[in-house]
């Protein structure tokens, strides 16, 4: 396996073309404010939509300003991940800047050389002027170099919809967890894709089983508490739909939480029965088509809020609670490590925010950005809870997008009224201001060390 390797982002709607960046490159670089100094550049974009633009080294893996330079400036460390450049080799011939397809490397008239980013030691000065979010330091990398090489404990070629990430997240969840497990996947997406298997064939390589909807939590609790009794130490996880957590299976998940039973329970949750033909849940978001509640003349979506399954939970007094999305994978393998160590004294639950682009109507290449959005308009906000900790914001929002700029990203709202997006407004301020009023009830915070803010929203520290 290689080394990964962080990286800067740029979220291109974020972007205000302000400037900063440029400005506070261009002072710790060389001393001035002239942007013209700057290894980072802010273009305007090609689009008629007033859009901007990065031109900025991407520390390719095979750079071709390496390949071009003649005099050895330019070299590739494989240990840090950055193109460096040496002012004492290089004879100004601009070739890299012809090899380079990102604008990474400019001329620099003052000075009279090249110019290019170096990632400023892994703390990128352009980064942290970015006051629009629109800069990310990227720290995905790190994830994969600590658990790339543990195994993979599925089979390739798991059959998921194009787009579904609910695979990535049977993947890296195992994967962390280990093979030390007995797995339950109850009837939904997840045991369809092939994990549990049939005609005695699985596509798992750990022991799972395939309980019915209703009891998942109970077989769990006394498979384990079998284990117990012959002395063997076995982590119990349950990988979930919504369908058969917050519905059928609910009777046996709230039994065992309330007895302390030692499980991790992961709930995928798609809003809906989505693998038997789209049909509602008790999770299933106001307003959304699915096929039991359909847009025509008279209906128009889901007339009632989604059960607010992850408080329930809390109020359950389990020993961790969670909400996680794949779109902020280093937040889910924290509250993954929190969640095993809580299993080993009672109930821990996790609840895993995993939109479905055939169901919901998206571009399948639209996934992760709408797990993102919907993180960033606070329609599923990031928190954990603990007895000993409260509840703390893990990603607290400073500034949340409006509601409908997440909800526009899929096909099962594109019915709404403006009385329908006015109510779900309502209905996510609402949520926040509950899970405000939770996190000062229990002595909790926000991570960043924000504060629980009046209006419906945790401020980033």
């Amino acid at each position: 396996m290689g080394i990964g390797h962080n990286t800067i982002a740029f979220h291109q709607d974020k972007c205000d073309g302000c400037g900063d960046c440029m400005t506070v490159c261009a002072q710790a670089k060389s001393g001035s404010e002239n942007p013209e100094h700057s290894r980072i550049r802010i273009v305007p974009g090609v689009a008629a939509n007033d859009s901007f633009e990065l031109a900025l080294c991407r520390q390719c893996g095979d750079p071709k300003c390496v390949l071009n330079c003649p005099s050895g400036s330019l070299t590739k460390d494989h240990e840090t991940g950055v193109v460096p450049w040496d002012a004492e080799k290089c004879v100004d011939c601009l070739l890299c800047t012809v090899g380079c397809a990102y604008g990474g490397i400019s001329y620099n008239a003052d000075e009279g050389h090249v110019m290019k980013c170096d990632m400023c030691d892994g703390d990128p000065a352009c980064v942290k002027a970015c006051g629009t979010g629109a800069l990310e330091y990227n720290r995905s990398a790190e994830i994969y170099n600590k658990y790339g090489e543990l195994e993979d404990l599925f089979v390739p070629g798991l059959s998921a919809c194009q787009g579904c990430n609910s695979e990535l997240l049977i993947r890296h969840t195992m994967r962390k967890i280990g093979s030390n497990v007995v797995l339950a996947t109850p009837p939904g997406c997840i045991a369809g894709m092939g994990t549990v298997g049939f005609n005695g064939k699985t596509g798992s390589k750990i022991p799972v089983f395939h309980p019915l909807l209703t009891n998942t939590a109970s077989m769990l609790a006394g498979t384990k508490r079998y284990y117990n009794r012959i002395g063997r130490d076995v982590t119990m996880v349950a990988l979930a739909g919504d369908g058969g957590t917050v519905d059928a299976g609910f009777q046996s998940l709230s039994g065992a939480a309330e007895r302390g039973e030692q499980m991790l329970y992961i709930c995928v949750d798609n809003e809906g029965y989505m693998n038997t033909g789209m049909q509602r849940s008790g999770s299933t978001s106001y307003g959304s088509w699915t096929s039991t509640t359909p847009v025509g003349e008279t209906l128009h979506g889901k007339t009632q809020d989604a059960k607010n399954m992850p408080v329930i939970m809390m109020m359950h007094n389990c020993e961790y609670v969670a909400t996680a999305s794949l779109a902020f994978m280093d937040d889910y393998y924290q509250k993954l490590t929190n969640a095993m160590e809580a299993a080993k004294r009672g109930m821990a639950y996790l609840h895993v925010f995993s939109p479905c682009p055939t169901g919901w109507r998206i571009p399948s290449e639209l996934t992760n950005e709408v797990c993102k959005k919907a993180v960033e308009t606070n329609f599923a906000p990031l928190w954990d809870y603990s007895p000993g900790q409260g509840l703390k914001f893990t990603r607290p929002v400073d500034d949340p997008l409006p509601v409908e700029v997440y909800l526009d990203m899929s096909g099962k709202y594109r019915h709404l009224d403006d009385a329908q997006l006015a109510h779900i407004q309502t209905a996510v301020d609402r949520k926040i201001a509950l899970l405000n009023g939770f996190m000062l009830a229990t002595g909790g915070r926000a991570e960043a060390g924000g504060e629980a803010e009046p209006g419906g929203r945790a401020a980033a520290g």
